[in-house]
């Protein structure tokens, strides 16, 4: 893996996102979270834990109620175009993968480019070569509809990687896709994250694609409950346990065991309630 200094690239100080006037909804309550150069994450919880808005609000595509989120140090508050600096910075790679359906594979990865200075040809060689990169050098002048759906997953990428954005925030990219294709993906995230460097940060309700990253922030109710970095099989046992219906039980009960001991006497206390 690329040497790369512990430097945050990714930081929210107490950040809240309210929905709605009459009946309001806190989508996120408080958020602190801190992402440093060359981390690859992701972020899991059932579904309205808040994981898709702070994704959202990392990348810019929505304002905070109050709190802030920075990268690399500048605050989004400050940003006067946050259009362009959000097309400089971050990467997006979404479920839909989105690609102009009349524009071939290599055109669609150089759409992103067209804001930058670079000449004509040099931004069809940086989508060349990061077409390359994705394994689809055989695949350049092909249409989306040409392209299978690991394929135009890997376009996405490819895309989001043009500009060389700080970080890639990718909103279940593997979601449309079958068994096999989804280990693929995960594999060339995994891949581009230890051999570029990249910072990954994946919102998942994917626990095996979870299990492929080396953090994994759990949300529930806007706030995040955990933030781990699972060192072994029991750790990603747990973690999955986490994620499961009766998982999801205790915690309603409030109850979040952090070890064996602790998850067995719980099983125990709520076998002994049924």
């Amino acid at each position: 893996m690329m040497s790369l200094e512990s430097t945050i690239v990714v930081e929210t100080r107490q950040l809240t996102k309210v929905f709605g006037l009459v009946e309001p909804v806190r989508a996120l309550d408080g958020v602190d979270l801190k992402i440093n150069a060359g981390d690859f994450v992701a972020i899991v919880g059932p579904s309205g834990s808040g994981k898709s808005t702070l994704l959202n609000m990392i990348g810019g595509l929505d304002d905070a109620s109050s709190g802030e989120v920075l990268i690399d140090g500048v605050s989004l508050n400050s940003v006067q175009n946050i259009d362009s600096f959000r097309s400089k910075t971050v990467g997006f790679v979404f479920q839909m993968h989105n690609l102009i359906p009349t524009l071939t594979a290599l055109e669609n990865v150089i759409v992103p480019l067209h804001e930058s200075s670079m000449s004509k040809l040099a931004r069809r060689g940086r989508a060349n070569e990061l077409l390359v990169l994705v394994g689809l050098e055989h695949r350049l002048k092909s249409l989306p509809s040409q392209l299978s759906g690991g394929e135009r997953q890997r376009v996405a990428i490819a895309r989001a990687l043009a500009n060389d954005p700080k970080i890639v925030l990718a909103d279940e990219p593997t979601g449309n896709l079958d068994s096999k294709t989804t280990t693929d993906i995960m594999e060339l995230m995994s891949e581009l994250n230890q051999t570029q460097g990249t910072t990954l940060i994946v919102v998942t309700h994917n626990i095996q694609c979870a299990n492929m990253m080396r953090r994994v922030v759990t949300m529930r109710d806007g706030t995040i409950v955990s933030d781990t970095i699972p060192q072994d099989g029991f750790d990603r046992d747990l973690m999955e346990f986490r994620q499961s219906g009766l998982g999801q039980a205790i915690l309603e009960g409030g109850q979040v065991p952090d070890n064996m001991a602790d998850l067995e006497q719980t099983l125990k206390d709520l076998l002994r309630k049924s």
